[in-house]
């Protein structure tokens, strides 16, 4: 079995069209991964690519600890299954899942076995003597999975296996599929545009959309938790609704006020703690998303609900053990057409309610979800990125949430109030000040830390989890932004790129031709003989290594020509590093490797001053306190940031880590590292 690895996968076609851009995944071994998403969104060719059915563009795929992205399918140890089923019409079940195995000359008795064991685990058993035109859909789709187990794969890909089933038949399968996972304790990744069949059958979900991947998580994660206003509406069943509205904070509330209607609702302002104050002005508009269980019209429901609106219903479907109800919450509405006032409600006492009546509708604002409408990203992530905090800027101090702290002078800006913004990731833990951890949540990987500090809650990253209650925290002050007066200050750029391209040049080496010194091979015996044990027999003893005396002899040096390849960063070169420069011949034609424009990507930590390098002159040095960072200028149109340990001014080189160098292709904007 094996974990599979995607880094920065691309597939490019010859009209430009990226079909996946940027695909970056860890699956682990016997994980269940779905790609689902609509028509055209680039799960199906990402499949393709594992399987080596499609060409890599650009990026670096790995099954188990091997590169595979020129590996040939057959020696991938995969198996796939395909939509169509792909058997052979005039074959035996039984030789259609063999037929695999012949091809790789496997012994007769092995065959059968494996055969009588996958048709046993499917229950084709009594199938195994007829054709494929003699069986069901599923029956067939199950001679499609057989003929894939049978090879005991390390991966198994499967491409909407289920798409040509019924419902029913869906319904059996899926069961199937799952159970056949869990026998078999190997890798799955499956595609379908389903999302019923992704949320009850993945560990994980990939939702893709035009070739960009929108989220990663699991079933619970994506219903809950969707990260934009498209994984909201894909995942779940019906559609989420949407509405357009507003958020006005007024003290420890927030009006919610719905778009082309008379519905609000007042909420909490601690419902809404992770978006940002500039949401809460009443005046920047947003997507309300509210899942169809998440509205109630149980009377009961309704008497004890603090959070109601009136909604006039159209029309009921009912769907046996509940209805769902469709209304809108404009009374001069349809409630037929999708529109941002229409709302679907699931109850189990449709009955009751009649079309062309106005009701009052109970929401569950625990589950409310808010999108900024233009990037139709959720306002209130799981791990929002920044703090937004009232300051006061005075004497070279400043001042928030009775906090003073003086200003490092890499930071100047006017007196004044205003605001800053405090990233999640500048709050580091372990310093002088002091504040109230209140909870720790696991997220990916990372903790995400509720912090009182003097009554405001504050949002902070850690890699490890903090321990509730009192703990010191310091500000990483070169990531905070102030907005005094009609002042901004922003934060230290922490992106050091430059525009350069790839080199090669010809060079001519003397090569060492050597002579090995012949041993006498009967005192080596003598020798070998002499250092064995009973615990270390000769045939364990490791080679020894040879004395001064035994070293290879030069006998003479030839001229050779060797190729060495660079990265011109700002018009120095650097030796590329082995896997970069493959990269880069793996993604481009060798025709236009060397006329190719690049981006060579680091941080202000990547560099040091030495004696060689890309020449630059130091401008200025910003000094944080704790940290220095040289402003350094290499031309006319770039300016980075370096970090240095003391002052330093003028001329000076910089020498950068290559083996941290990120690499962009910029003409199609593909990241090769």
């Amino acid at each position: 079995m094996a974990n599979l690895s995607l880094r920065h996968i691309y597939k490019v076609y010859p009209n430009g069209v990226k079909a996946v851009n940027d695909f970056n995944m860890d699956i682990e071994d016997k994980e269940f991964i779905v790609f689902v998403g609509p028509s055209g969104c680039g799960k199906s060719t990402t499949l393709r690519m594992i399987a080596g059915l499609e060409d890599i563009s650009a990026g670096e795929l790995r099954i188990g600890d091997v590169v595979v992205n020129d590996v040939e399918p057959k020696d991938r140890d995969i198996a796939m299954v395909f939509q169509n089923y792909a058997l052979y019409p005039h074959m035996s079940v039984y030789e259609n899942i063999a037929f695999g195995l012949r091809i790789r000359k496997m012994p007769n008795e092995e065959i059968h076995k494996r055969v009588t064991e996958a048709a046993e685990i499917l229950g084709i058993t009594e199938y195994l003597d007829r054709k494929p035109k003699e069986m069901s859909g599923g029956q067939r789709q199950r001679v499609s999975l057989g003929r894939a187990i049978v090879r005991e794969p390390k991966v198994m890909l499967l491409d909407e296996p289920l798409s040509n089933l019924d419902a029913k038949l869906r319904t059996q399968m899926r069961a199937e599929i799952s159970k056949l996972h869990k026998k078999l304790q190997t890798t799955f990744i499956y595609v379908t545009h389903d999302q019923v069949e992704a949320m009850t059958m993945g560990t994980r979900i990939v939702v893709m959309k035009n070739g960009f991947v929108q989220q990663i998580d699991t079933p619970q994660n994506l219903y809950r938790y969707p990260g934009n206003k498209f994984v909201a509406g894909f995942i779940g069943t019906p559609q989420m609704n949407f509405f357009e509205g507003t958020l006005t904070k007024n003290g420890n509330k927030v009006d919610i006020k719905f778009e082309y209607s008379d519905a609000m609702i007042t909420v909490p302002y601690e419902k809404l703690l992770k978006a940002r104050p500039h949401y809460l002005d009443g005046n920047h508009p947003v997507y309300i998303g509210l899942r169809a269980e998440d509205a109630s019209l149980d009377p009961e429901v309704v008497a004890n609900s603090k959070y109601k609106v009136k909604v006039v219903i159209s029309h009921i479907e009912e769907l046996g053990n509940e209805s769902l109800v469709y209304a809108d919450i404009n009374m001069h509405g349809d409630g037929y057409t999708e529109s941002s006032t229409r709302i679907i409600i699931k109850s189990q006492t449709a009955n009751q309610y009649t079309p062309g009546e106005v009701y009052d509708c109970a929401l569950d604002v625990d589950h409310l979800h808010l999108f900024d409408k233009e990037t139709e990203e959720s306002i209130i992530p799981r791990i929002p990125e920044v703090n937004e905090i009232e300051c006061k800027v005075k004497d070279g101090k400043l001042a928030f949430l009775n906090s003073l702290l003086q200003l490092p002078s890499a930071i100047t800006c006017p007196e004044g109030k205003g605001t800053m913004l405090l990233p999640t990731n500048a709050i580091v833990f372990g310093g002088r000040a002091t504040a109230n951890a209140v909870e720790c949540e696991e997220i990916g990987g990372k903790y995400l830390v509720s912090l009182d500090v003097a009554g405001r809650r504050l949002f902070a990253v850690s890699e490890k989890p903090v321990k509730l209650g009192e703990c010191n925290i310091s500000i990483d002050m070169k990531r905070i932004s102030l907005h005094i007066e009609d002042t901004v200050v922003e934060a230290m750029n922490e992106k050091v790129a430059f525009n350069g391209t790839f080199d090669k040049q010809k060079v001519v080496e003397d090569v060492a031709i050597f002579k090995k010194p012949k041993k006498d091979k009967k005192q080596a015996e003598e020798v070998v003989a002499e250092q064995a044990t009973d615990e270390q027999p000769v045939a364990e003893q490791v080679e020894q290594p040879l004395e001064e005396s035994e070293q290879p002899e030069v006998v003479k040096y030839k001229k050779r020509k060797v190729i060495h390849f660079y990265l011109n960063i700002a018009g120095t070169r650097f030796d590329a590093p082995d896997d970069i420069a493959q990269k880069i011949f793996a993604t481009l034609p060798p025709r236009t490797v060397f006329s190719t424009p690049f981006r060579y990507e680091f941080t202000p930590y990547d560099f040091t001053l030495a004696d060689s390098g890309i020449p630059a002159k130091v401008e200025r040095v910003l000094d944080y306190g704790n940290e220095k960072f040289a402003v350094v200028r290499i031309d006319e149109n770039t300016v980075i940031n370096v970090f240095v340990k003391d002052n330093v001014w003028g001329d000076v080189y910089l020498q950068p880590d290559i083996s941290k160098v990120g690499v962009v292709e910029t003409v199609r904007d593909i990241r090769l590292a």
